[in-house]
């Protein structure tokens, strides 16, 4: 059995995104978080919102850009993400990014509301990370990576990262199913004897996550 995994604070306080929960992450996880806050900030937006968290982890993460699989296909979505100043992200500046339809993602259903909602993060990027962190717990590990929150990222289908994946030819819920895929245990995967997302058989599944520092 798995030993407990300390439960991490709530998001009721607006610093809990940056100093709280910085120990329930992982150190590529928690530099993208910083990332998308100074992106937030640099582009004046009033939030940090999935867009942001997407465009940092892709800039910063290695195993998060890696389950793009494709360095076209990566290309593509940053190219999205560049113009976020323009086009379709001038509507995002005078919004507020909702979790879809004010449900929780899968991960975080049962929260309360509040828990997901931090003065400076959207409900869905709070609630993203929120899901992150209730992957690795679900896995028994005490910190996030980053495939943790691209998996919950792209499983919202209303989130604007999600928005951006689908302009740049990117079927979310694949993405989602290979961020799962790479943050599952080697030993699980070896046990597990299905097929891996998109169709691969087991003997072409990717190596299991690199070893913590």
């Amino acid at each position: 059995m798995h030993s407990p995994v300390p439960r991490p604070p709530s998001f009721r306080q607006p610093a809990a995104p940056r100093a709280e929960l910085t120990p329930f992450l992982t150190p590529p996880l928690a530099a993208a978080v910083s990332g998308a806050r100074r992106r937030a900030l640099r582009d004046g937006d009033r939030q940090i919102d999935t867009a942001h968290l997407l465009h940092s982890l892709v800039e910063s993460d290695p195993e998060a850009a890696a389950a793009f699989e494709s360095g076209d296909r990566l290309a593509r979505v940053l190219g999205y993400l560049v113009q976020r100043s323009i086009g379709y992200g001038l509507r995002w500046q005078r919004s507020v990014e909702e979790s879809a339809a004010r449900r929780m993602l899968p991960a975080t259903r049962g929260v309360e509301s509040r828990e997901v909602r931090a003065p400076g993060w959207s409900p869905a990027a709070a609630a993203a990370l929120e899901g992150a962190l209730r992957r690795a717990a679900g896995r028994g590990e005490p910190q996030a990576r980053g495939v943790d929150l691209l998996a919950a990222v792209a499983a919202d289908p209303e989130s604007r990262a999600v928005e951006v994946l689908r302009r740049a030819g990117i079927d979310p819920a694949a993405l989602a199913a290979r961020a799962d895929l790479a943050a599952t245990p080697r030993e699980a995967l070896d046990g597990a004897g299905g097929p891996a997302p998109d169709g691969a058989s087991g003997s072409t599944r990717r190596e299991g996550p690199s070893q913590q520092v």
